[in-house]
């Protein structure tokens, strides 16, 4: 007998995932393929995108084929993004992918159409100042840099429009993701906003507009053929990796505010009404009507990985996040006086500083790789309240927070996290995240009624701060502070060295 399902693919920085989900929110498999993002200069980071259609092709195979009574009912789609990938009319590639805000080379770009088009105009129509995450100067960029190439292009998409189309052969981008292609779209009117569409885009053809959740098509033959996927399957629009995170737990309320432990740490706060500050990002929902308040640092977990390789956990006998969360836990509140800036790959929220780099302070040659990792740890909370601090100065409630992602596991960073900010989390049963909000949203687009998250993924943990822990990150916070301001002179006349030579 066969039991009815949804299939939810998320393509993140460092891994795709995919779950495969009955009716009732019952996770019945899951499957992941890891994959690395390309660097090939300074402030570079792309994504061949080919990559993202060969793996949820390997998922939707891995998935069916663990669950052979699996009858289903409607694919979900998801993805990282802002990301801007290049395609010619017939939807192929011409370049690889560029990714979202930790891909800083657009800052000249970003200064020009500023101050061609009006830093104040383009806050006023689309919400948000143009910053390293705007798709609009990264496009700008090729067309500079790249012209050939850029002649070639014809369309525009993200990971989760991109495996629509191969789906379906639908062009469609939804609206959320259309929102943080500053400054090509008008967040009142809820449409591309022509004349700048053609001073910035040029002939680029600008996708047709959907809702995260709605259908953007069904599964063709051809697609069918190589996914292993019924033929005329609807599949939905998808939307941003971060967003769909969010309505994996339920953080879709005014007042909710979803933090997604990553290889980077994004923060989305639901908001009443669309709240306008220079140093956050202001965007459409996912749902009709709906806003959001967000924010993004360049890195999180990317650098704990990067403490594992660097001490020899990428090797046999070296150890693994396990042990180094097990040593960092030991280390204590403070890392036994060291203090870390999270800027390894520039900041994104709330300094928006490109040229921003990582900074350890107190070293003495006493200190552990524990104490390290526990400084990583650390830095990351300090900048998750740098951006709560942030939102909250803006006007946006903060009444609720859920946490989610990978990072989540362990116990030891949201812990840290709560005690830094004094926010108490509410961790959900199941914290894989965005491929499970994908494959709701699809639950959703052909459920009536549709499921409640809360009986898909209910909370079953709260993090509460600890008030001694939280009394020695509070003395501690001013330092953090400092540390950038005291540093920042220093560090980008080291960026811009390195960049003449």
């Amino acid at each position: 007998m066969s039991r009815r399902c949804t299939l939810g693919v998320d393509i993140g920085t460092s891994s795709a995932k995919g779950v495969l989900v009955a009716d009732d929110g019952t996770v019945l498999a899951t499957a992941t393929r890891a994959h690395s993002v390309d660097r090939p200069e300074t402030g570079q980071v792309e994504m061949d995108g080919r990559v993202w259609w060969d793996e949820f092709t390997a998922i939707a195979r891995e998935l069916l084929a663990t669950t052979p009574d699996a009858a289903i009912a409607a694919v979900g789609v998801s993805g990282m993004g802002p990301c801007a990938l290049l395609a010619d009319a017939d939807g192929e590639p011409v370049r690889p992918a560029i990714l979202y805000g930790v891909d800083t080379r657009a800052t000249e770009q970003l200064v020009s159409l500023t101050e061609e088009l009006g830093a104040d105009a383009i806050v006023e129509r689309g919400g948000s100042a143009l910053t390293t995450q705007a798709v609009g100067p990264k496009l700008r960029w090729v067309a500079e840099h790249e012209p050939e190439v850029y002649a070639r292009a014809r369309r525009l998409y993200m990971p989760a429009s991109w495996l629509a189309a191969r789906l379906t052969g639908a062009y469609v981008l939804d609206r959320h993701s259309a929102s943080q292609c500053w400054p090509l779209y008008d967040l009142e009117a809820g449409e591309w906003y022509a004349p700048w569409w053609r001073q910035v885009a040029g002939d680029l053809e600008p996708p047709a507009l959907l809702w995260a959740g709605d259908v953007a098509g069904t599964v063709t033959a051809e697609a069918a053929a190589e996914t292993g996927l019924p033929e005329g399957t609807p599949v939905i629009a998808g939307t941003i990796d971060a967003w769909t995170e969010a309505v994996s737990v339920g953080a879709v309320a005014p007042g909710d505010l979803m933090l997604m432990y990553g290889t980077t740490m994004f923060l989305v706060a639901t908001t009443d009404s669309a709240i306008r500050t220079p140093s956050m990002w202001t965007t459409a929902g996912t749902t009709p009507g709906s806003t959001s308040l967000a924010g993004g640092m360049a890195t999180s977990g990317a650098i704990t990985s990067w403490l594992r390789d660097l001490v020899g956990g990428d090797r046999d006998g070296g150890p693994g996040f396990a042990e180094l969360t097990a040593e960092a836990a030991a280390s204590g509140p403070g890392a036994r006086g060291l203090l870390m800036l999270p800027y390894f790959a520039g900041e994104r929220t709330p300094i928006l500083d490109p040229d921003a780099r990582g900074v350890v302070a107190g070293l003495t040659l006493d200190h552990t790789r524990g104490d390290l990792y526990r400084a990583a740890l650390e830095a990351t909370a300090y900048g998750v309240r740098h951006n709560v601090e942030t939102l909250r100065d803006a006007g946006a409630r903060i009444d609720r927070v859920v946490a989610v992602g990978g990072g989540t596991t362990g116990g030891l960073w949201t812990r840290i996290v709560s005690d830094v900010t004094g926010l108490t989390q509410e961790v959900p049963a199941v914290t894989i995240g965005a491929s499970l909000g994908a494959a709701y949203l699809a639950a959703c687009a052909v459920t009536d009624p549709a499921p409640s998250i809360a009986d898909w993924n209910p909370i079953v943990e709260t993090i509460a701060p600890d008030a001694d822990a939280a009394a020695d990150y509070d003395a501690r916070w001013p330092l953090y502070r400092e540390l950038y301001e005291a540093t920042a002179p220093l560090v980008h006349a080291l960026v811009r060295g390195t960049e003449a030579r």
